[in-house]
């Protein structure tokens, strides 16, 4: 039986700090923070447990950025770690962090490696095969 992914509920970035301290303040716990960059939206996922219960929010951002959230670290101080990888890997910009690396964070070959999808012509080129 594989487990249940939880529910998936859009926040807009304005509301973000604040939904995120409600469910903070009903005793939920900060499971992660990750991101995508999608074809339509860069999409950036918060998930939170109680009591074995997951539960995410979903904030999408416009393609074309610049992409720009703000800080949740004033609720949860450890989402300074996750938004510091929101920065080096996605480029999205996370601003009052509480321990902002100022994208020293990850040393990647390539800056911000997963900030935009490969468009498919140079996805066939790397595999060696035409679109």
């Amino acid at each position: 039986m594989s487990p249940d992914p939880g529910s998936f509920t859009a926040v807009e970035t304005a509301a973000l700090v604040a939904e995120v301290r409600l469910l903070r303040d009903a005793g939920w716990r900060l499971v992660q923070i990750g991101a995508a960059a999608l074809p339509t939206a860069m999409e950036v996922i918060y998930s939170f447990d109680l009591g074995g219960k997951i539960t995410n929010r979903r904030v999408s951002l416009p393609v074309e950025g610049p992409h720009r959230l703000p800080s949740i670290t004033s609720v949860y101080a450890a989402a300074a770690l996750y938004e510091n990888e929101l920065h080096d890997l996605f480029r999205i910009q996370v601003e009052g962090n509480i321990l902002d690396f100022k994208g020293k964070f990850y040393r990647t070959t390539v800056p911000f490696p997963f900030a935009s999808r490969p468009s498919a012509p140079a996805l066939a080129a790397k595999a060696g095969t035409n679109p």
